[in-house]
């Protein structure tokens, strides 16, 4: 896909190797991927947007092609700004492709220029999720196998396990 743009949507609190094949695979589709670290008033987050798009920054050095940045609006509005043509959603599960679905059909409704393309995830990062890999760290358990190592003291530091 020639001058492609790409973006990579999520909270992202933290970056998981799921989040991470989801990203290095679009890199690899793309020329151009922009991970947006998206606030969602939802979600009580345990990182600032700062610290999570840094987080993400460390874990991508191999990748020039990707972006990193926070944004707090309308996804739709942020790729037509961009320029980019695609919005890639990891997908885990069928129940993950509800809420999904509908958020593509939403962000065509605003921008009808973007496209929302589904990734299934690897199948070894099926059950992960920022959520479980917070709740192992707080409960002392190890999260080395669900986060690269670049950023393990990080959340460890965060996530005090003698709360």
């Amino acid at each position: 896909m020639k001058n492609s743009i790409a973006i990579c949507p999520g909270s992202f609190d933290p970056v998981t190797f799921g989040h991470l094949d989801i990203i290095c695979r679009a890199a690899n589709m793309f020329d151009k991927v922009i991970v947006v670290v998206a606030s969602n008033k939802n979600k009580t987050n345990s990182f600032t947007p700062q610290e999570r798009v840094e987080m993400i920054k460390k874990c991508i050095v191999d990748h020039p092609n990707v972006e990193v940045e926070s944004f707090d609006g309308l996804l739709a509005d942020f790729a037509a700004r961009k320029g980019a043509k695609a919005i890639i959603k990891g997908l885990r599960a069928m129940s993950d492709f509800e809420y999904e679905f509908q958020m593509a059909l939403t962000n065509k409704k605003l921008n009808p220029e973007v496209e929302t393309l589904f990734l299934t995830t690897s199948a070894e990062n099926m059950y992960l999720s920022s959520s479980m890999v917070k709740q192992i760290a707080s409960m002392g358990g190890d999260i080395s196998s669900f986060v690269p190592k670049v950023i393990l003291e990080d959340i460890l530091k965060r996530i005090n396990v003698n709360k």
